[in-house]
This record gives structure tokens, sequence and C-alpha cells, in this order.
């Protein structure tokens, strides 16, 4: 009887211990690939189907975190780095060949022809007809103002219509019809970040038609509650998020620089502004408003996990240690500050446990599965 009871003693011993054993849990759940709970708290996933889940582990290490200041942010287009193109004569609109929004544009190359042939007055006419009754009265003026019979307030009127009439006529190519239409070009290379007018639109002299923006840099302005504002001096660059993507972008990997911090909020605004310039290298366009993780001084011997490594459960942060090659253990964390691509750890973790990174909610379902028992200590 004695030695029963030693021998069912030590089988649950080396039952409670298997997982840390690195051999199969159970032979029948070995042989059949099946996963689910050992003892508690302990899940179990063959290695096979860790890596058709995509499971991947990290192990934690210490190391240099930056300090955060989270704020919302706004991608602006650098000064000068946009243009905006104008009608330089009334008519009916026709883009050029290829021309939508996103296209290359040289500098000089033509965007849109204006045409009005198809208008009942015909502004070229009448632009060549009053240009050459300008000319007239200039050429009259200009004899008579010798001699005095015109004064020279009146001539300097004279010859002010004139410019005006000429420089009117020179936009349809000088010529007193526009059926081969008038070219507009664009003022600057870069790519058309907007087109004002479609095809057939009238447009009238001055009207804009279309923007036209470089893309070599841009500007990345956010907006610091002014609870930070004794952080400031220490702001050295940033990382920002899109709202349509999970892509964090660095701007210490795109050539970033700080170039203004703001000294008081503005008025009627309770944000400070923190303007950074940068390579455009990222999928954003100007006018994007971005999640953005300003950092400041960095601190050493931090414990982190990046951000897919992170469950939540009605507000409690948990993690997935990986405790053997096919078990995994549930571990709540308090969390620190993020740089929206890792996550300060607090309490929970100690450098050298291996922590799953991807696949965190494949050994949730996992471990929420009501799947038989890998190991059974039923005897």
């Amino acid at each position: 009887m004695k030695n029963r009871i030693l021998i069912i003693g030590m089988l649950a011993a080396l039952a409670l211990t298997a997982c840390h054993s690195g051999h199969d849990h159970d032979p029948v759940a070995g042989a059949n690939g099946d996963d689910g709970h050992g003892h508690a708290g302990e899940i179990v996933i063959s290695k096979e189907k860790a890596k058709a889940a995509g499971i991947k582990v990290e192990t934690v290490s210490p190391g240099e975190f930056s300090g955060v200041i989270p704020c919302g942010g706004k991608i602006l287009a650098t000064t000068g780095g946009e243009a905006t193109v104008v009608a330089t004569v009334p008519g009916i609109v026709r883009l050029a060949r290829g021309i939508t929004e996103g296209s290359a544009v040289g500098r000089g190359s033509t965007v849109f022809t204006i045409s009005s042939d198809k208008l009942q007055d015909d502004p070229a006419r009448q632009a060549a007809i009053a240009y050459q009754k300008a000319k007239n009265e200039y050429d009259r003026a200009a004899r008579l103002v010798k001699d005095r019979i015109v004064t020279q307030k009146d001539f300097n009127s004279i010859r002010s219509a004139y410019e005006s009439a000429k420089t009117a006529y020179e936009a349809y190519g000088g010529s007193g019809s526009a059926k081969g239409g008038v070219a507009v070009t664009s003022p600057m290379g870069g790519y058309v970040k907007a087109c004002l007018v479609k095809e057939g639109d009238y447009v009238a002299v001055g009207q804009p038609m279309m923007t036209v923006t470089q893309t070599r840099s841009l500007y990345l302005k956010a907006n610091v509650p002014e609870r930070y504002y004794g952080q400031l001096g220490a702001i050295g660059s940033a990382k920002f998020k899109t709202a349509h993507g999970s892509a964090v972008y660095d701007l210490r990997q795109m050539d970033g620089r700080l170039v203004a911090t703001g000294k008081q909020t503005a008025d009627g605004s309770p944000y400070i502004p923190v303007t950074f310039e940068f390579a455009n290298r990222a999928d954003v366009a100007p006018g994007s408003f971005v999640e953005t993780y300003l950092l400041t001084a960095p601190r050493q011997g931090v414990v982190s996990v990046p951000v897919s490594a992170l469950t939540d459960e009605q507000g409690v942060r948990f993690v997935y240690v990986q405790t053997d090659p096919t078990c995994y253990e549930k571990r709540e964390v308090a969390t620190g500050q993020t740089d929206g691509e890792r996550v300060e750890i607090k309490s929970g973790l100690k450098g050298g446990e291996k922590v799953v990174v991807s696949g965190a909610m494949q050994v949730r379902l996992a471990g929420a599965s009501t799947a038989i028992p890998a190991h059974t200590h039923n005897h």
C-alpha cells in the first residue's frame, strides 16, 4: 500500500513539471498534435501549430527607451513646396492628356488648354480688337504729346490702357483667334495634388485650376498639450502613425529635424506647436492628421515589448510568456509609456523571459478553448 501511494505521488510530481521538461506532455496528445491546457494557467500549443499560426517570441532584454509625449499632429507641405496653377485667359478647359491627381508634371509642361471657340463672344477676338484700338490710340497720343496737344497725364492713362490690352492680346498667343487653345503650364515640377476644375468647365482669368506639390520634404506639426510645457526642451525627435494604417514612421530614419518649438499656446488654443521637417519617405499626404509620439531624453534599463505583444481584457493588460517550446503562460503586466511601436513594462516581466510578440491573439484563443487538457492527472 505504501509503495502504491509513493508511485502515485511520483507520477503526480512528474505531471506537474512536465511543461518545463521540453518533452511531449501526453503520449496521446503528442501523437495527435492536439493543444489545450496543462496545469493551472498553462497553455499548450504544439510547435507545428504555433508555426502555422504565426506565433513568434522575443527574449525580453532591458535597454534604452525614450521618454514620450503623446499628442495629435498634422502633416503640412513645406514652404514653397506647393504652387497653384491659375487660368491666364477666360474660356473652356481641356485637360492635357494623362493629367490626373497624383500625376507627375514638369516645370513648364502644359497641364491645361483654355479655348474660347465655343463661346458666343470670343474673348480672343475681342482682345485682338481691343488691342488694336488701344494701339492706335497710343500711337496717336505719342505724336500729340510732343506738341503738348495731349497732356502728360492723359498720355500716361492711354499708355496704361494700351499695355493692359497688349497683355490680354498676348495671352492668346498674339492672334485674333483662340480656336487652337491657350496652353496653361505648371510653374514648378512635382505632382498634381488637386485638380480644381474638370474637362469642359468655364474659367475666368485668375481662377485656380490645379495645385502642384513637391514631395521632397514635409512638415510634421505636433500640437502639444500645455501640461507638457516643462518637457519641451527635451524633445529630440518624433514618431507618427496615420489614421488609415498601422505603420509607425520614425523621423530619425527620415532625415527628420526639429525646426521650431512654440514658447506659448496660440490664442484660444490649449496647445503649443512643435514643428519637424522630414524627407517624405512615408505613404502620407499633406493635410493628413496623425497620431504623434514626441521623443524626449532616453532612459536606460527599461523593459519594453512590441505593441503587438499586449492583449487587453476589461482594461487589464496581459502578455503571453513562453515557458518552454510548447508551453505558454498568461501574465498580467503594468504598462508605462509607448512610442507607438513598443510599450514600457513597469512590472510583470524580467530580462531573459520569452514573450509572444506575434500571434498573441491565437495563444489567447487557445487558452480560452474547451480542448481536452494535454495533461491528465487521473489515475
